[in-house]
């Protein structure tokens, strides 16, 4: 198991404060600036600033945004804010994660009769997945990882996993098709590990910007990414890239649009909080594919009232699962991008080299990610969902007989992180029910 920091490390004191701190409250001093479309080397001018005011820089963004993450003064939003060339200044707020059998949700999506996936031996899915969470233990030995990225922390090299949340997901996405453990949805798949939540589980929206922009500087070949994280914020999603009433979500929605149309397709956890996703971000983004979660035990439809996990029973909805309805024009929309996937007893990849049986959202997403992936690979799906209002997914979905789980219904459940021992109402992706970043108005 990764050793956790300690003493006086900048990135223990960084975590125990976020800890403090519920998904979507402000962080204190925290800001996200994002320049206009003239500024054409934003680390220059970020640098610039910086000597001028006397802060310091956290992030610099090139890709998905044009802009930097710094810890600001007051007197220093209101001289940015005053200058020309800056858009707006957000404040950063708390993200949280949203929590060789082969397992049943596996089998439930049919993954094992993949002509792409069926793979031979130690042989990859020919497919680039990127695990946007709290990293991924570098040395498993199911799990095929050739790169990745720090955001959380001062060492951009430091992003193997302290928590298990990131590599419990990136085993159900692509764990090894080999004689050991589990499988994964896209066995073998090269996974980059873009650590954007600290090793209790948390994060900012700022960290999470971080890690769409590396993504996005990668989107040559980095197909899908798999974010099962969050927050509930104030406002609403505009149906656009924006998010009118929350500086923040706004920016991270912008950061998210910019990523999809690079041609990177995004699949997010819905979160772990029983109730309705039109204020979780970025599950309510319309660019994403929200994934909710329900219970399947033997990967097969039709219920086995016999079976029992973690207090759910097999093919129902599973209750702690996020969800969206179909009464109202904003949630039917939020309803053209969801999907359900099995997210209760989850067996994957754990970050001390063994594996590990979690519920959550978060365990739905990969799910889709991978499948998704394939569906790349096979040549039918882009990662560019704007091409049409509803979303060209659909055209990729399995034959109605075969999909996960129904999404027409007045309750469409959505997961994103584990549901190991309810937390607070956070929600971040490293413990029981962490799901989702949060952001302030």
């Amino acid at each position: 198991m990764l050793a956790q920091p300690t003493g006086s490390d900048p990135e223990t004191s960084e975590g125990a404060a976020l800890s403090s701190l519920e998904a979507g409250d402000p962080i204190p001093n925290r800001c996200v600036v994002v320049f206009d479309g003239s500024v054409a080397e934003p680390g220059s001018l970020a640098s610039s600033l910086s000597r001028r005011l006397g802060f310091e820089v956290t992030h610099v963004y090139r890709y998905a945004l044009e802009g930097f993450a710094a810890e600001l003064t007051r007197e220093d939003v209101t001289v940015l804010r005053s200058i020309q060339r800056v858009d707006f200044v957000a404040r950063d707020r708390v993200a949280e994660a949203s929590g060789q059998a082969v397992p049943a949700g596996i089998k439930r999506i049919d993954a094992p009769q993949s002509s792409t996936a069926a793979v031979a031996g130690s042989a990859a899915v020919d497919v680039d997945i990127a695990i946007l969470d709290t990293g991924i233990y570098k040395q498993h030995k199911d799990l095929n990882i050739t790169s990745g990225v720090d955001c959380s922390g001062r060492d951009t090299g430091a992003w193997g996993d302290g928590d298990g949340h990131g590599t419990h997901v990136a085993g159900a996405a692509a764990a090894k098709d080999n004689d050991i453990g589990v499988v994964g949805v896209a066995p073998g798949a090269r996974l980059r590990a873009v650590k954007v939540l600290n090793n209790n589980g948390s994060g900012s929206f700022g960290d999470i910007i971080c890690g769409i922009d590396w993504v996005t500087a990668r989107a040559d070949t980095i197909e899908v990414a798999n974010m099962s994280l969050g927050a509930t914020v104030t406002g609403t999603d505009d149906t656009g890239c924006g998010w009118t009433g929350n500086s923040a979500a706004n920016t991270l929605n912008q950061a998210v649009c910019q990523s999809v149309n690079a041609g990177v397709f995004y699949a997010v956890a819905a979160g772990n909080s029983s109730i309705n996703f039109a204020n979780d971000v970025p599950a309510s983004f319309d660019q994403v594919l929200t994934v909710t979660a329900m219970a399947d035990f033997d990967g097969k439809p039709g219920g086995d009232s016999v079976t029992v996990c973690g207090g759910e029973t097999d093919d129902k909805f599973a209750s702690f699962s996020n969800w969206t309805t179909v009464d109202t024009p904003a949630d039917t929309d939020d309803a053209d991008h969801t999907i359900a996937a099995p997210g209760v007893c989850v067996r994957s990849t754990w970050n001390n080299g063994g594996y590990k049986t979690i519920s959550g959202t978060s365990m739905a997403t990969p799910h889709v990610t991978r499948t998704a992936a394939l569906c790349i690979v096979n040549g039918p799906c882009t990662g560019n969902p704007q091409a049409t209002r509803r979303p060209p997914w659909t055209s990729c979905a399995p034959t109605p007989s075969r999909r996960p789980a129904p999404t027409r219904r007045r309750r469409t459940t959505t997961a994103l992180s584990e549901t190991r021992t309810p937390r607070a109402s956070s929600t971040t992706a490293s413990s029981s029910t962490r799901a989702t970043t949060r952001a302030e108005p």
